[in-house]
C-alpha cells in the first residue's frame, strides 16, 4: 500500500484487428457496430503498474482476452499508473480515465464517493465472493456492495537476520530486544510507515479506530482509554532504547549489508531486495506478539489487497466489466505470480503447487490468516487517520510526547479523528 509505485505515464496503443469470427452479432457494448462478421468496434483504456508491462503480463492478456472474444475488433490503450496513485489519476476526470484499472484497495472510499468506480454484479461478484476468504472480500465491499476484484495480498510480515536471530528469539519483541548482540547491532528497527505499521501495537491490543470493521464512525476512537495509555508508553520505550534503530535516521537495507539489523517489518515487494542482500541469511516469520501492562499479544498489522476496478463512466461497460473480471481469474493470477511473483488472493491459486512451495508465499497468506485485521475503508479514516497517527511515533522519537503528557497527547489524537 505505502510502497511507492512509479507513476509515470507511458502510453502504448495496441489494436487488436481481423478478431471477426463467430460471436454473437448480439453482444452489448457502445462503440461502431456493423463492420460484418458480428464484430463490434470496442476501445479500451487500461490503467497499470509498471511491473505488468515490463513483464508483458498485461500484453499477453489482453491478447487473450482478445481471443476469447471475437465478437469485439478491440483498439487497446495502455497506460502505466501505479496503484498507489490510481485513484488521484482517475479523480482528475473521470470520463477520460482508464475502464479497467489496478488500485490498493485503500483508495476504494474516495473512489465510490466520487462515482468513479462501478459496483459490480454477475459473474464478476460472484467470482469474488466465491473465489476469496472473507477477510479479503472485505477490502473491496463497501456497504455490502462489491467494486473491486482482488489479485494480491497487501501487507507486511517480519524479516529477520539469522546470523543474529534465531526462530527462538522472533516469537515476540521481547526476546528479539533481550538478544544479545554487539554494540553497533540493532536488534529491531521501527518503521510506523506513516502509520501503517504504528496501527499493529493499538489493534493488536484490541483497540480500534471507529469499531472493529473500521466503519462506525459514531464508535469513535478508543486509543485514549486505559490500554491505549499502556500501548504508547510501551512505544516510547521501545522508540527510545538504544538497541531500536529508527526510520529516517538509517536505512535497513544499510544496516543489513552489514549484519547490523535483527528484525524489521516490511512487505513481499522488498524480498528481492533484503535476499540480494543477505542471501540465505534471511529469514521471513509472521510479525511478533508484544507484552504491554504484562500481557502477552499479538501485534495485527493492516491488510488490504490491490484489486482491479471498473470505471462507472466506462463508454464500454460490458467489455471493461468482462475484462477486469478476465483478468482477476484465477488462470491469470497464477500468470501474474509466475511473471512477477505477486501472490494470489484467489483460494484455488493460491493452492497450487507453485505457490504452495514458495516460503515468500507461505509466510504472506499465513501473516494475512494469523496477524492482520482489515484495514477500515471508509473515507474519514483515510482522509485522517495517516496525518494524525504518523505523529505520534514522530512526536515519541522528537521527546515531544512522554510518559508525563501520554493522555493529554492521545486525547488531542482522538479528538483530531473524531471532530
Amino acid at each position: 500500500m505505502k510502497k511507492k509505485l512509479l507513476a509515470a505515464l507511458m502510453v502504448t496503443t495496441m489494436a487488436v484487428a481481423g478478431l471477426a469470427g463467430c460471436g454473437d452479432s448480439g453482444s452489448t457494448g457502445s462503440g461502431n457496430s456493423g463492420n460484418g462478421g458480428g464484430t463490434t468496434d470496442v476501445a479500451l483504456k487500461v490503467y497499470c503498474p509498471q511491473n505488468q508491462v515490463d513483464t508483458g503480463i498485461m500484453e499477453q492478456q489482453q491478447q487473450a482476452f482478445a481471443a476469447a472474444h471475437p465478437e469485439y475488433n478491440i483498439t487497446w490503450t495502455t497506460e502505466i499508473v501505479g496503484e498507489d496513485k490510481c485513484a488521484e489519476s482517475i479523480l482528475k476526470d473521470v470520463g477520460a480515465a482508464a475502464d479497467v484499472f489496478m488500485f490498493a484497495n485503500d483508495q476504494l472510499p474516495s473512489l465510490v464517493e466520487a462515482g468513479a468506480i462501478a459496483r459490480l454484479g454477475g459473474e464478476a461478484e460472484t467470482m469474488v465472493k466465491e473465489t476469496n476468504a472473507e477477510s479479503v472480500i472485505a477490502t473491496v465491499t463497501v456497504d455490502d456492495a462489491v467494486y473491486g476484484i482482488p489479485f494480491t495480498h497487501n501487507t507486511f510480515f517480519m524479516f529477520y537476520d539469522k546470523t543474529l536471530l534465531d526462530e527462538s528469539d522472533i516469537v515476540s519483541l521481547e526476546k528479539i530486544m533481550a538478544k544479545d548482540t554487539a554494540d553497533n547491532v540493532y536488534n529491531f528497527y521501527f518503521e510506523s510507515a506513516g502509520g501503517w505499521k504504528l496501527g499493529a501495537f493499538y489493534y493488536g491490543a484490541g483497540l480500534s479506530v471507529f469499531g472493529p470493521d473500521g466503519n462506525d464512525l459514531e464508535a469513535g476512537v478508543d486509543w485514549n482509554n486505559a490500554t491505549g495509555v499502556a500501548v504508547t508508553n510501551y512505544l516510547i520505550d521501545l522508540i527510545n532504547n538504544p538497541k531500536c534503530a529508527y526510520d529516517g535516521e538509517i536505512s535497513v537495507s544499510e544496516l543489513a549489508g552489514d549484519h547490523r539489523i535483527g528484525a524489521w517489518f516490511d512487505g513481499s515487494w522488498n524480498y528481492d531486495l533484503y535476499k540480494g542482500i543477505l542471501g540465505d541469511d534471511l529469514g521471513m516469520a509472521v510479525i511478533p506478539t508484544f507484552n504491554f501492562d504484562g500481557k502477552d499479544t499479538q501485534l495485527l498489522g493492516f491488510y488490504g489487497s490491490k484489486c482491479i476496478g471498473v470505471n462507472a463512466k466506462s463508454q464500454n461497460m460490458t467489455a471493461a466489466v468482462q475484462f477486469a473480471t478476465f483478468l482477476g481469474n484465477e488462470e491469470n493470477q497464477v500468470l501474474r505470480y509466475e511473471l512477477s511473483a505477486q501472490i494470489p488472493a484467489n483460494i484455488n491459486a493460491s493452492e497450487s503447487e507453485a505457490v504452495k512451495a514458495d516460503p515468500l508465499a507461505a509466510i504472506v497468506i499465513k501473516e494475512s490468516n494469523e496477524a492482520s485485521v482489515a484495514q477500515p475503508t471508509n473515507s474519514t479514516f483515510s482522509a485522517r487517520y495517516w496525518t494524525y497517527a504518523n505523529t505520534i511515533p514522530t512526536e515519541i522519537r522528537s521527546g515531544e510526547i512522554t510518559k508525563d503528557n501520554v493522555q493529554q497527547k492521545l486525547d488531542t489524537f482522538v479528538e483530531a479523528m473524531t471532530k
